[in-house]
């Protein structure tokens, strides 16, 4: 025998309903108790079952009358619950996470400025400014994506936007650290522009490859809050793709050209004693081969002269009549 206890609604709709089946014949007397589109039992009511208590009874065993009160109780776990803790939890509680969120975001974002500021002094302005449209194109598109698939940002989103902030000024870095390199070795400035962007494009794409194969493989394997943050870090990534193709590698072409930046004025980051060079990183580009470089050119030289040979250098005259070296520019 299994006996049942309802609550006050719960007692005046079973009241209702075995009412009602009481006057009914077999089988339409019976009600059935489901659980998991499987009928777990269906017991006969022969009279209403008033006062909120009942009992069914039958051919039970211990073992089988046990499971169907847990049944009952429980569901389909045969476990027994007991309140360790209540907690009230705001109905704000939400937005201020997600205040909370975004207060670190800015928080971060201040951070990264200040370190472009101190690190890399005028060329910071590329930093601000590609993050600036970095966040405008982020913004647009979870926009967007909000008003024809529904998508919400939440606290896993923001974190994802947080981690997407460090991606592009990392694209940044890559890229200056490479103009360095180029610079060191004794190119010009809008030589090294050039070719650094050759050359630190294909470290920017596999980084940035990673990040997005990490974040579709989270996307896929996540469930619930977590897909959020998975979703926004991707869609930033490519978005980082793009802001560094067109706009941070154009930005910095024109900025070599300038004055100010491309004869290394103080304060503009390509000083001489900050990029690591002899010299100022030139605008007209005449810029003397460094000693590793001039080192290099000699050998190469020296190997492509004949065995034995010594070169010499025969004098010729200009047209005035003056004798100049071959070695002199004019005479």
């Amino acid at each position: 025998m299994v006996n049942l206890e309802f609550s006050t609604q719960g007692a005046t709709d079973f009241n209702t309903v075995t009412t009602h089946l009481s006057t009914q014949t077999s089988p339409l007397n019976q009600f059935a108790i489901v659980l998991d589109s499987t009928v777990i039992s269906a017991p006969s009511v022969a009279n209403p079952i008033p006062g909120g208590r009942a009992e069914i009874s039958g051919s039970f065993t211990q073992e089988s009358a046990t499971q169907l009160a847990n049944i009952l109780s429980y569901g389909a776990l045969p476990l027994s619950f007991e309140v360790s803790s209540v907690d009230n939890v705001s109905a704000k509680l939400g937005g201020e996470q997600l205040q909370a969120g975004i207060t670190a975001g800015l928080i971060g974002l201040a951070l990264v400025v200040l370190y472009s500021l101190l690190y890399y002094r005028g060329l910071a302005v590329v930093v601000v400014a590609s993050l600036t449209i970095a966040f405008a194109l982020t913004y647009a598109l979870i926009v967007l994506l909000g008003q024809s698939m529904g998508f919400a940002l939440n606290l896993p989103g923001i974190a994802g936007a947080i981690v997407a902030i460090g991606v592009t000024a990392d694209s940044f870095i890559i890229y200056f650290e490479r103009i360095r390199d180029e610079v060191r070795e004794g190119r010009s400035l809008r030589t090294a522009i050039e070719t650094g962007w050759i050359r630190s494009r294909k470290t920017i794409l596999v980084a940035d490859g990673v990040t997005l194969l990490s974040a579709l493989v989270l996307f896929i394997l996540a469930i619930g809050a977590v897909k959020g943050f998975a979703f926004t870090l991707g869609l930033t990534t490519l978005i980082d793709i793009a802001v560094v193709f067109w706009f941070t590698k154009p930005m910095m072409t024109l900025l070599g050209k300038t004055k100010f930046f491309g004869e290394g004025r103080r304060f503009s980051g390509f000083e001489a004693e900050h990029m690591g060079a002899t010299q100022p990183p030139l605008h007209s580009g005449n810029r003397r081969p460094s000693e590793a470089r001039r080192a290099r050119l000699m050998s190469r030289q020296a190997t492509a002269s004949p065995t034995g040979s010594t070169p010499a250098i025969s004098p010729m005259t200009s047209s005035a009549g003056a004798s100049c070296g071959t070695w002199s520019r004019a005479c």
